[in-house]
């Protein structure tokens, strides 16, 4: 009987040393399954992305992604779109919350960074620089050609006027001495002033050039500013470029939302890829964004410099371009140079 007893022990034994092991192996399998699924739905579920442009040349390498976005094709994430006229409907937005990234000035990025206190990050520069030298004749055909001249632009007292000041300045010329600069409110006021003076030359962006050379034809691009601070770049040690606007995020959503941005990042590069290589095609969506008119757009994108740059590059051209701002007027990017964090590099 004793031994009986012994061998049921025993069985029963082995019996629950292999359901034990069974269940032990068989329950992290599961448990590894549930969390290997838990986490694949928590990657897929789709985050609501709220993006922000403005009118102009930061738009017009979105909309191929507005698009898509719009008609149902893109299910990875939840975008939404919004273009303002200004900078000033953007940054309350941001700094609310109720913006989670924007295509904004690139000083902005800077000023926004430090009012922040390092709450908004760069991701990518989407526009060099936009500005060009306008005249009616043929005069002009390198900056130090533009002594003794007058320029009729806008914008003093912002980039526009640091960027010009620069070039000057890197060519041997004195702003205010060698050249005159006559400070308009608006571009369109400049067009005005050249139009009454034939040997008049002006500073205007894109896409307004090409908006003014549909009212004047004889209006010539003497020179791309962009263009020319790059030849004043080649000899100096530290790199920049000039540039307009860039895509920032907001360092939470970036944090928590790491897929989401990444998603962004990769859509908007083929954006702008798609904007660059297929003009007329994307001049026809920047109207019915009502980004400028599709016959302006047309002939603007191709001046309106659209890139997508990001990492180390991004970093290198804007930082060295804020420091020339910050020589400028220290308040023009926030007071201070943006650290390390301001950059979102992967």
């Amino acid at each position: 009987m004793k031994k009986i007893i012994s061998l049921i022990t025993a069985l029963m034994l082995s019996a629950a040393l292999l359901a034990g092991c069974g269940s032990s192996d068989g329950g992290s399998a599961d448990q590894n399954e549930t969390q290997e699924n838990s986490g694949a739905q928590a990657q897929a579920e789709p985050a609501d992305v709220n993006v922000m442009a403005l009118k102009g040349p930061t738009a017009m390498g979105m909309v191929k992604l507005m698009d898509d976005a719009d008609s149902g094709n893109v299910d990875t994430e939840n975008y939404s779109f919004e273009i303002a006229a200004s900078a000033d409907e953007v940054t309350p937005k941001l700094i609310q919350g109720d913006a989670d990234i924007a295509a904004v000035p690139a000083n902005l990025a800077s000023v926004l960074y430090n009012k922040t206190e390092g709450q908004i990050q760069v991701m990518a520069v989407n526009t060099l620089g936009v500005l060009y030298i306008v005249e009616n004749g043929d005069s002009v055909q390198s900056v130090t050609d533009l002594a003794g001249r007058t320029i009729y632009a806008s914008g003093k007292g912002s980039t526009p006027e640091y960027a010009l000041n620069f070039i000057l300045e890197k060519n041997g010329l004195t702003p205010g001495t060698d050249v005159t600069i006559e400070w308009k409110s608006e571009h369109s006021e400049c067009v005005s002033a050249i139009a009454q003076d034939p040997e008049g030359i002006a500073m205007l962006p894109q896409p307004f050039v090409t908006t003014a050379q549909t009212k004047n034809p004889d209006l010539r691009v003497a020179l791309d500013l962009t263009e020319e601070w790059d030849k004043v770049m080649e000899n100096e040690e530290t790199k920049s470029s000039l540039l307009t606007g860039v895509v920032v995020v907001r360092k939470e959503f970036a944090e928590e939302n790491p897929e989401a941005v990444e998603d962004f990042l990769d859509r908007y590069a083929d954006s702008v890829d798609y904007v660059n290589n297929n003009v007329e095609d994307a001049a026809k969506l920047v109207g019915n964004y009502d980004i400028v008119t599709e016959d302006v757009a047309v002939k603007a994108i191709p001046e309106c410099n659209i890139v997508c740059i990001t990492g180390e590059d991004m970093k290198e051209q804007l930082s060295g371009y804020l420091a020339v701002l910050k020589d400028a007027n220290p308040e023009s990017i926030g007071g201070e140079l943006p650290g390390d964090d301001f950059y979102y590099i992967q």
